[in-house]
This record gives structure tokens, C-alpha cells and sequence, in this order.
């Protein structure tokens, strides 16, 4: 591997680090600092910190290998995700960050629904973070993947750590930097690597393109173009083949949104309601730039792969191939940093999001309740630990792909947390009981879906995206339970 390569990587991670041990220095006196960043976040962060911690190596892995494999019919997630993206930064940015100062400054999402519904705030703060962690071990399993894709395709042969194998080694090297910067600067730490990993993200997804379209072997637009159809012409199809199920699968991706702990808790951090506005705004250009370049590398780099007559085994690495093939060292190791960051700073929200509802909704409340902050920043730290090492152990399968462990974990999030989370917001006459009932149903028919395969296959045709019967369960289980049931003390005008 080419010197240039490490020197852009090592730069990569001491940044990372640096960048951790600032925020150590600035904000982590207090559990609200640690896991919060004491709510003090500028909207050009907060949005980018969204963005980057949303987007994970799915972004550039996932993505592009599906376009790479079913062409632009399978724009439609991304297409879907922004369009989830844009209502969630509308209807739920403002309202959550208003409602969880309100209800007693909480500083979880569980701890938020618990101060909302405080007739029934112990079952849903144990229910919620229960959820949180169970679905983050899996979706932070998908980043480490993603990680370990990277070094076994990248650098064959190099690493050897310890006799493992270089996907083991890419593992462990993924999860070694990340949870040295978010064990020590927490909060703040994360929010910051994603807004500089963020940058780095969006600029690989302009270059790369490109220099595969207009670069030596690309042939342009016109010339690609050619190339796909003569492969089959349905890759530059938006429709043809795609049947209705199978295009609600994919733009109901957006509905997931809703109910994303590590997206939606930057809509808790940001520094004022007035500033979402800002952030929305900020976000959303960086998204859209960002997905298309997903899209057109995956769809334009089939083409060039063809007319260069490269054989690609693994469509979920034509990124990783590709910058090693087409860049001097320098810019192949800036690009594989843009993965690493998107991988570590999804990896590094869930972390955090998992280790604060270990440490508020379980250590807190249940064993410690008169525990320092000292105290709880330690438990924290540790908590950030215990989930990365469980992560790790259900990464270890090399042959795990990178989208679907995202899509399980993002259906089982949206389901669960989605609908509650909407309504909590915005319908005043949602109670306890509706709300453990909708969270339960839709985390429940989430795991039976997929248990059943029936998102592979349903009643004799395409699968059917779980998202979609746990999202819609969630929601009439809410609805029908608070209406039918009496908690008056907890019908309160919601702000609007």
C-alpha cells in the first residue's frame, strides 16, 4: 500500500482524536455536557453532525452498491430518505426542542417520553431504552462492517493484527479510533468529527463521479449512457421493472426518520429554536448533494467497470476500487478517510445514544439514583465500551451486508420510536398507555416481519420493507389506546 495512503489516513485519525480531546476540555463536566453537549450546538453543526451521523457507510457502500446492481429504480430510497429527511427537520426539529426543555430538561429520549407520560414513565423508559440499545448493537454492527469491507479490500495482506484477518483487523481499527474520541469528548466530540467528517463526505461524492464520468476510461455522460443500455436498459429506468410494492419499500425509507434516536437527538442539542430554520436548511443542501453523488457513482461506476472490463465481486465496494484505481495515493487515502467518516460517525452517535440510555434510563434510575455526574460520565464512558465490544462481536461475519443490517435497524427504530414520537408532539391527547402500546407494536411487528422473511417474500410475491406494517401498527395501536383509555392527568396542550 502506497505511502500516500497511510500519510492522508493517519492525519485522518489524530484529527479525530485531537478533535475528541478538545471537546473533553470544553464539555464534559456534566451528564448534560457529556451526553448533550449542553444543548449549545450552532445550527451548521448540528446540521451536519444530522446529516453525517444519518448517512453512515451506507452512504457510500450501501447505496452505490445497490445502483451498482439495480440502477436508478433504486433511487428511490434516496429519494424517499429526502423527502423524510425535510419534514422531519419541519415537524419534529422545533417541537423537540422546545417539548424536552419543558418536560423537565431531559436529556434522553426516554427520559423525554418518561417526563411526557408520567403515569406510565418506568415502563417507557425502560421499554424505549431497551429498544435503543438492542437495535443500536445491530446498526452499529452495520458501520463496522462497513469497516472492516473497507480494510479487506483496501489493504490485502497489510495489516495482520494479532494473526486476524484483515476484515477483522478493519474492525477493530474502525472501532479503536472511534471510541477513543467519544469515550473522552462525548457529546461534543461526536458533533464536531461529524461536521468535519460531514465535509469530508460530501467533497468524495463530488470528486469521485466525476473523475469516473470525465476522467481517463469515463467516456462521459453520453458514452456511459450507451455502455448501461447495452448492459440493460432498465438501469436508467426510474420505473420499469419495479413494481408498486417494491417502490413502496423503498420510499418509505423516509418514514424512519422520525424515529432515529442519533438523528433526532441533534434536534434536542441544537442552541435555539430560532436557529432549526438555519440547520434545516443547511442540512438539506448537504443531503441532497450528498445522494446524488451516491447515486450517480453507483450507476456511473457500473458503466465505467464495463467498458474497463474490471470485475467486481463485491458491488458494495466499487467505491473502495475505484479510489485506489483512479486517484494518486494522496486523494485515495483522503477518499477512503470520507469512508471511514461516514462509517465512525454513525458509529459514534449510536454509541453515545446507547451508552446515555444505559446510564440515565437504567443505572440512573433503577441503581443509582443519587448518583454524582462524575459519577455518570464515568458509567457513560463505560456504557460506550460495553456496546462497541457487543457490536463487534455480531460484525465478525464477514459476509454481513452493509444494507441490510442498516434496513432492519432503521425499520425497527422507525416503527418504534416514529409514530410515538410524532404524536407526543403533536396530538395532545396521546397518553401513557397509547404510548407503550404503540412503541411495543411496532418494535414486535418489526421483528416478526423480518423473522417471518416476509420482507424478502410476502404472500407469494416481493417482500414487503417492515417499516411499512410497523409504522402503520404503532400508529393505530397509539391512536385506539389513548382514546379508549382514561389518563386524563396527562392530556396537556402541546405547543405548536
Amino acid at each position: 500500500m502506497a505511502t500516500g495512503v497511510w500519510i492522508s489516513l493517519f492525519a485522518y485519525f489524530a484529527l479525530m482524536i485531537a478533535i475528541g480531546f478538545y471537546a473533553m476540555r470544553k464539555s464534559t463536566s456534566t451528564s448534560e455536557d457529556y451526553m448533550l453537549g449542553g444543548r449549545q450546538l450552532s445550527p451548521q453543526v448540528a446540521a451536519l453532525s444530522a446529516g453525517a451521523s444519518d448517512m453512515s457507510g451506507w452512504l457510500l457502500l450501501g447505496l452505490p452498491g445497490a445502483m451498482f446492481v439495480s440502477g436508478l429504480g433504486s433511487a428511490w430510497i434516496g429519494i424517499g430518505l429526502l423527502v423524510g429527511a425535510f419534514f422531519n427537520w419541519t415537524l419534529v426539529a422545533p417541537r423537540l426542542r422546545e417539548q424536552t426543555l419543558h418536560y423537565n430538561d431531559a436529556i434522553t429520549i426516554p427520559e423525554f417520553l418518561g417526563n411526557r407520560f408520567p403515569t406510565q414513565a418506568i415502563p417507557l423508559r425502560t421499554v424505549s431504552a431497551i429498544v435503543i440499545v438492542i437495535f443500536f448493537a445491530v446498526y452499529t454492527a452495520s458501520g463496522l462492517v462497513a469497516g472492516g469491507k473497507l480494510f479487506e479490500s483496501a489493504f490485502a495482506g497489510v495489516l495482520n493484527i494479532g494473526g486476524m484477518s484483515d476484515y477483522a483487523s478493519g474492525v477493530v481499527i474502525t472501532l479503536g479510533v472511534v471510541l477513543v474520541y467519544t469515550v473522552v469528548g462525548g457529546f461534543l466530540a461526536v458533533s464536531m468529527t461529524d461536521f468535519v467528517q460531514g465535509c469530508i463526505m460530501m467533497l468524495a461524492l463530488v470528486i469521485m463521479p466525476a473523475v469516473v464520468l470525465f476522467g481517463e476510461g469515463g467516456g462521459g455522460f453520453s458514452q456511459a449512457s450507451q455502455t448501461l443500455n447495452e448492459v440493460d436498459p432498465t438501469l436508467l429506468s426510474w420505473t420499469e421493472g419495479l413494481t408498486i410494492v417494491g417502490w413502496l419499500s423503498a420510499v418509505t425509507w423516509g418514514l424512519g426518520y422520525f424515529g432515529q434516536p442519533h438523528i433526532i437527538v441533534r434536534f434536542m442539542a441544537i442552541r435555539s429554536q430560532k436557529d432549526v430554520p438555519i440547520a434545516r436548511n443547511i442540512g438539506m443542501s448537504w443531503m441532497f448533494i450528498s445522494l446524488v453523488g451516491a447515486i450517480s457513482l453507483g450507476v456511473f461506476g457500473r458503466a465505467y467497470a464495463v467498458r474497463n472490463g474490471m470485475d467486481v465481486q463485491d458491488p458494495e465496494t466499487i467505491f473502495i476500487i475505484l479510489a485506489d484505481l483512479l486517484f494518486h495515493p494522496l486523494i485515495t487515502g483522503f477518499l477512503y478517510a470520507a469512508l471511514l467518516a461516514a462509517i465512525m460517525s454513525t458509529i459514534s452517535s449510536q454509541l453515545l445514544v446507547s451508552s446515555s440510555s444505559l446510564t440515565e434510563d437504567f443505572y440512573r434510575l433503577f441503581l443509582r439514583k443519587e448518583a454524582t455526574e462524575k459519577e455518570v460520565v464515568a458509567v457513560g464512558r463505560t456504557s460506550v465500551v460495553v456496546v462497541g465490544l457487543v457490536a463487534a462481536v455480531i460484525a465478525s461475519d464477514p459476509t454481513s451486508q452493509v444494507l441490510g443490517l442498516v434496513s432492519n435497524a432503521w425499520a425497527g427504530f422507525g416503527a418504534a420510536f416514529g409514530p410515538l414520537i410524532i404524536l407526543s408532539l403533536m396530538w395532545s391527547r396521546t397518553n401513557g398507555a397509547g404510548a407503550l402500546a404503540g412503541m411495543v407494536v411496532g418494535a414486535v411487528t418489526v421483528m416478526l416481519w423480518i423473522s417471518l422473511g416476509w420482507n424478502g417474500s410476502f404472500m407469494g410475491g416481493p417482500g414487503v420493507y417492515e417499516i411499512i406494517p410497523g409504522f402503520i401498527a404503532a400508529f393505530i395501536a397509539i391512536l385506539v389506546v389513548s382514546s379508549v383509555t382514561a389518563d386524563a392527568g396527562e392530556y396537556q396542550q402541546i405547543s405548536r
